[in-house]
């Protein structure tokens, strides 16, 4: 299933695209299993599909074990919906990488920008009480801050539609909360880039409703309107209209969350192995990011939404409102959820938070669904995986699309190394001599191996890529960003200044110039 996600980072973006656990810590159920249930987890664990390490060469087993040792993946908690029911659930591994404390189906985790699913659903609700309207102009009923009118918003307004199917022309794609000892703003000086806000302001830069862009900061307008239409705080009104009607006892978008709840959280792991500091970070975009869970109670989610859409179930939102809200609004997008016209009945939505990172897949039509969280920056990727050896198991109608040439690049990287994975690449470039293997694959790769800090392998990779795409800004500031690494700061001001000759707008060449240069 193909659905589109919060990208935190240029390098989340093109991965998207250790740990010795013993017995002890390796699988914690929610519940007893029989053992019927019990060999088809066993299946799904050990369903992994090999690495295929080339034609020269023997594939590489690898089971989920396997997978989260080499993708850094403390934790992995996990339930599968069958026949729009929780057929069972389970926890892997540890809250902390290294550690020795097990991680259950209780263990809470981010959602990161799952919590937009959720938090639409409670917009909704509001759109049926009759207290919101899903067309009408955002400004018109938002009190805290008004959007900012200009140029692009002068025939076409921002609604609460186009904000909940990212085409209201905002800015901000996402967000990387901040560190638990950090003064957290206002949304005020969220909206307009004031310290201490640690991302641009959020504004309208194109003509609303003509195309598709993803925005937390448009979601985080939305969380804002649902705040001063109600006059209640957001996590207070989330639970009433939306956490508990479902059941999910579990969740809450309480940011930072109380100190009850955070005995139950694992330390967010970063892809290179290291710990967020503080354990997590704290997101005041609580509806774009902000959402605390488990797999359990996105399950109990993904199932209500499917059955409110067949009129079977409808605690929340009527039939209507949920058959509106999976409808695509611009491309894809449905109001909340990523959509996928080649798969009928799909729907979800994938999230990253600093060091957390989730996967929601459900059918509307079939009942069958997945919900799968880690405390890990690597946890779709974990996820993904164990996605398809699901759907293989309790024969999905829908199957996922099999492992992409980049998974397999980056399985390859993770487990033997960059030149394993760089023979690998020659080898699949070798396919189809017309055809270049796309931009992003060797990019991911040169990024694969710059989160294992092997720098000059990543350099090697970026260079590379610049010789198959000399036209490309983005490879010149990849492989600048390799050079910063290296400590060779001319080649690096060489390269960011080639990509910004090719792209002017590019944001992050103009930034790291200034740090190189060392101007203010």
């Amino acid at each position: 299933m193909g659905f589109t996600g919060m990208c935190k980072s240029k390098i989340l973006a093109v991965l998207i695209f250790g740990l010795g656990m013993g017995q002890a810590l390796f699988g914690q159920t929610g519940k007893s299993e029989n053992a019927e249930t019990k060999a088809g987890i066993e299946r799904v664990e050990h369903g992994i599909p090999p690495i295929n390490m080339g034609k020269d060469a023997a594939p590489i087993d690898v089971d989920l074990a396997k997978l989260m040792k080499a993708y850094h993946d403390p934790a992995f908690s996990v339930a599968v919906i069958q026949n729009y029911k929780i057929v069972w659930a389970k926890a892997y591994g540890a809250t902390e990488l290294g550690g020795s404390t097990p991680v259950t189906t209780k263990t809470l985790f981010q959602a990161g920008s799952i919590s937009k699913p959720v938090a639409a659903t409670g917009m909704l609700a509001l759109v049926q009480q009759g207290k919101l309207s899903l067309d009408e102009d955002v400004n018109v009923k938002l009190k805290t801050w008004k959007v900012p009118e200009n140029e692009f918003t002068k025939e076409q307004r921002v609604t609460l539609r186009r904000l909940a199917s990212h085409s209201a022309g905002l800015t901000v794609h996402g967000f990387p909360g901040y560190d638990v000892d950090e003064k957290v703003p206002t949304v005020a000086q969220i909206f307009n880039g004031e310290k201490p806000a640690n991302t641009a302001a959020i504004r309208v830069d194109f003509v609303p409703g003509t195309k598709f862009r993803y925005s937390g900061g448009g979601i985080t307008i939305e969380q804002t309107l649902m705040i001063d239409v109600t006059g209640k705080p957001f996590p207070a009104l989330m639970k009433e209209l939306v956490l508990d009607k479902i059941g999910m006892t579990d969740s809450s978008y309480e940011q930072p969350l109380p100190v009850e709840w955070q005995r139950r959280t694992p330390t967010g792991t970063y892809r290179d192995g290291k710990l967020v500091h503080g354990k997590w970070h704290v997101y005041p975009e609580m509806a774009a990011a902000g959402l605390w869970t488990t797999p359990t109670d996105l399950a109990k989610f993904a199932i209500e939404i499917a059955l409110s859409k067949q009129g079977k179930s409808n605690k929340v939102l009527t039939q209507a409102t949920v058959q509106e809200m999976l409808t695509p609004q611009i491309e894809s997008v449905g109001l909340g959820f990523f959509l996928d016209k080649e798969r009928p009945g799909d729907f979800g939505h994938n999230g990253a938070d600093e060091g957390f990172q989730a996967l929601l897949v459900m059918n509307a039509d079939t009942g069958d669904g997945y919900a799968a969280m880690a405390n890990s920056d690597f946890g779709i990727a974990v996820a993904a995986e164990y996605l398809r050896s699901v759907a293989k198991e309790y024969a999905w109608k829908n199957q996922p699309q099999a492992r992409d040439a980049g998974g397999e690049l980056m399985l390859v990287a993770r487990v033997s190394g960059p030149d394993a994975a760089m023979a690998r690449y020659a080898e699949m470039a070798k396919v189809d001599p017309k055809h270049k293997p796309e931009e992003q694959l060797l990019n991911m790769l040169g990024y694969t191996f710059f989160t294992d800090g092997k720098i000059d392998a990543a350099i090697a990779a970026f260079a590379k890529n610049v010789e198959q795409y000399p036209e490309s800004s983005n490879v010149y500031d990849s492989l600048a960003e390799g050079y910063a690494a290296a400590g060779k700061k001319e080649l690096a001001i060489e390269n960011y200044e080639k990509s910004l000759k090719m792209d002017p707008k590019n944001d992050h060449a103009k930034e790291e110039l200034k740090k190189l240069k060392g101007q203010p």
